[in-house]
């Protein structure tokens, strides 16, 4: 996965990454788990609840409170701001739960998108997914792969129900 001699990410991602105040090894794991702690103890009127697990603790172990601006227009989109807080999805239990049975998967929150534009989420695998007005969108198999098409603005994919 090197695919820039001792770079984790391609350059322009890795120094957005590092001018958000992420560098390799970061790991705030205390963060991580006060958000763990916060998504599990909500219950929607509903009575929905949020999936907490291992995958979606460590991307906020790793990238938690960042906040990403593009470096650049975008390859096929305008890239927005990211920010990287699981609380931002906190009233989302439902449809995130409804996303998840679909994909036949369980989803959490990760962070947003610009100014609550859309709610971004990981899976129990690793996945990353854009929810919005528009639709659901799948952003890659893991974190830096979602990192690498938010940053660069490349078109996601749109999910579909067959």
């Amino acid at each position: 996965m090197n695919q820039h001699n001792t770079t984790r990410f391609p350059v322009a991602v890795d120094a957005a990454l590092r001018e958000a105040g992420w560098q390799p090894g970061r790991w705030d794991i205390k963060q991580a788990e006060h958000w763990a702690d916060t998504l599990r103890a909500y219950e929607s009127p509903g009575g929905h609840r949020h999936a907490v697990f291992p995958a979606a603790v460590e991307a906020w172990a790793e990238f938690g409170d960042l906040r990403i601006t593009p470096p650049g227009p975008g390859r096929q989109l305008a890239p927005a701001a990211l920010h990287f807080d699981p609380l931002a999805g906190l009233h989302l239990a439902r449809t995130l739960g409804d996303l998840g049975r679909a994909l036949d998967t369980e989803l959490t929150p990760l962070g947003e998108e610009g100014d609550a534009q859309a709610v971004l989420a990981i899976d129990t695998e690793g996945r990353v997914y854009s929810l919005d007005h528009t639709g659901d969108w799948y952003l890659g198999p893991d974190v830096d792969q979602a990192l690498a098409s938010l940053i660069t603005g490349a078109r996601p994919a749109r999910l579909t129900t067959s």
